[in-house]
């Protein structure tokens, strides 16, 4: 009965991504994507030699955190050829030309024929499904195959449908990897319940990620210009919602610190909403150039790819998302050590690194304009809260390094004998 609800599920959600590719761009690009998919994977794979370690993320976000393994293996054997696959159009859109892949395509939806097939061609000596990734008919396969299966950076909650009385078809979905990589003992515990004893806490290897780019952080001259020795704060990965909520704290803060405002979308209807809510002098990155930016109040960044870099030169940090579709990464920003601000929302509390941060004091959570107000005011104007929770944000990075090694020292000896 599992399996078959599984099945109308996926079927489902296939067809519900057929529909929605008429008004909605990230279902097109999924459905398109996928179009012709079979041909492009043999296309991609022409060439790729042996042996391959296969490499699952869903999204940007989950490539971000199987990055470092897929670094590590290819320090430790680059002898290795790397597939990676993505679900969603969020990561293969940005990471398509990763060059430490020999090959990059979006995952066939799965089914037992798709599964099959996928394996036949790809030939993967090992398999890597980051975070949430619990694909029924690609574990399956991989599992008959007898395949060495991994899962990394996984996270679990009591109310999920693997710990429920009714989750027998999903706890045997679990029964197929040989080894979990969790990030926290919650998650251990929940799984050692359920007799799933494979299991390690390594944390989460996006720490190993952020503190690597904040020591390769790049210079940007626009940005220092513009900031032009006064206090900044960056607002990160920011959706409408998020500048309603901030508009007004802008406007009467931006004659005293200035503010770089790097969006989440930058298409140019959102550009000139959030251009339109502000009263000081605002630019767009793409029109600095190289005179007057130090003369305005308010930086957008009309581009992708470098918000990790303009972290470092803020002395806070709002970032996007709460409000919205989630909360997006705040270890980028804590990994300089700044005090962060975010929105209240329910699914803040999915996200780890936000209960711990808030826990110690390094970021904050605003449910308006009054109280991002209230709350930055106390912070800015206290000097030693404002040290110990810059310090906190620092600290909390620094703790909890390491997920990669830990990883590495499991998977060394399977490495060796494929």
């Amino acid at each position: 009965m599992g399996e078959i609800f599984y099945q109308i599920i996926t079927r489902l959600y296939v067809l519900a991504i057929y529909f929605a590719r008429f008004f909605s761009s990230k279902a097109a690009k999924m459905w398109k994507g996928r179009k012709n998919q079979w041909k492009k994977i043999r296309d991609k794979l022409m060439g790729v030699p042996a042996p391959v370690i296969w490499f699952h993320c869903s999204s940007l976000g989950e490539f971000e955190q199987g990055r470092p393994v897929i670094e590590a293996i290819k320090n430790n054997h680059p002898d290795f050829s790397i597939v990676l696959t993505f679900f969603s159009p969020s990561g293969f859109e940005v990471r398509k030309n990763y060059p430490l892949a020999e090959a990059v395509f979006y995952l066939p939806f799965d089914s037992r024929k798709n599964a099959n097939k996928f394996l036949h061609l790809v030939k993967p000596k090992m398999a890597f499904f980051i975070k949430y990734e619990y694909w029924h008919y690609y574990l399956d396969e991989l599992e008959i195959h007898q395949i060495p299966t991994f899962s990394i950076s996984s996270i679990f909650r009591p109310n999920q449908l693997f710990f429920k009385p009714q989750g027998e078809f999903y706890k045997n979905i679990l029964e197929k990897f040989d080894h979990f990589f969790v990030q926290n003992a919650i998650s251990k515990k929940l799984l050692n319940e359920i007799n799933l004893k494979n299991v390690t806490v390594s944390g989460d290897t996006r720490f190993d990620r952020v503190w690597k780019i904040c020591s390769q952080a790049k210079d940007i001259p626009v940005a220092e210009k513009f900031k032009n020795g006064k206090k900044l704060m960056v607002i990160g990965s920011s959706w409408p919602n998020d500048i309603d909520v901030l508009s007004e704290f802008i406007n009467n803060w931006c004659r005293e610190i200035k503010f770089i405002i790097a969006p989440h979308e930058i298409d140019e209807k959102n550009l000139r909403q959030i251009e339109d809510k502000m009263n000081g002098e605002v630019l767009r990155f793409s029109k600095a150039g190289n005179n007057g930016s130090e003369d305005h109040a308010v930086l957008i960044i009309d581009n992708m790819g470098m918000l990790s870099s303009l972290y470092r030169y803020g002395e806070f940090a709002y970032i996007g998302g709460a409000f919205d579709h989630g909360l997006h990464n705040t270890l980028e920003a804590a990994s300089y050590g700044i005090p962060i601000f975010f929105g209240k929302g329910n699914k803040n509390i999915e996200y780890q690194e936000a209960i711990d941060l808030l826990a110690c004091n390094a970021a904050f959570e605003v449910e308006s304009s009054d109280e991002m107000e209230s709350t930055f005011t106390n912070l800015y104007t206290d000097k030693d809260s404002y040290n110990k929770s810059a310090t906190a944000s620092k600290k909390y990075i620094e703790k909890n390094l390491g997920a990669t090694q830990i990883i590495m020292n499991h998977i060394e000896k399977t490495l060796t004998t494929i």
